[in-house]
């Protein structure tokens, strides 16, 4: 067993997925309330990028409230899904097989 190479590709590994990290601030994902009177986007590592709110939607504090929250966790849970694919992928592609080892990226 290559220690020194398997260290040497761990190191790879985790600047790898740094990498990806950094480049998941650039991806973004864009949510509506589904008559569009409320818009958001979250980069991929769930930064709030912008926020659109019809006029409408100011006169109901209520109804603004749960439009939030809705649009909020949708984009929230899109985000967190496309940040875990795009990791997920960069892990098990430059991970080398190190017995016991497997269950660290889960």
């Amino acid at each position: 067993m290559d220690l020194m190479g398997m260290m040497g590709k761990l190191k790879e590994t985790q600047q790898k997925i740094e990498d990806t990290k950094k480049r998941l601030d650039t991806v973004l994902i864009d949510e509506q309330s589904t008559d569009g009177l409320l818009k958001v986007t979250l980069t991929a590592n769930t930064a709030v990028k912008s926020i659109t709110i019809a006029d409408e939607l100011l006169e109901d504090k209520e109804q603004l409230e749960d439009y939030l929250i809705l649009v909020f966790n949708k984009a929230i849970s899109r985000a967190q899904q496309v940040n875990q694919t795009e990791l997920d992928a960069v892990a098990k592609m430059d991970m080398p097989m190190i017995p016991g080892m497997d269950n660290l990226f889960k």
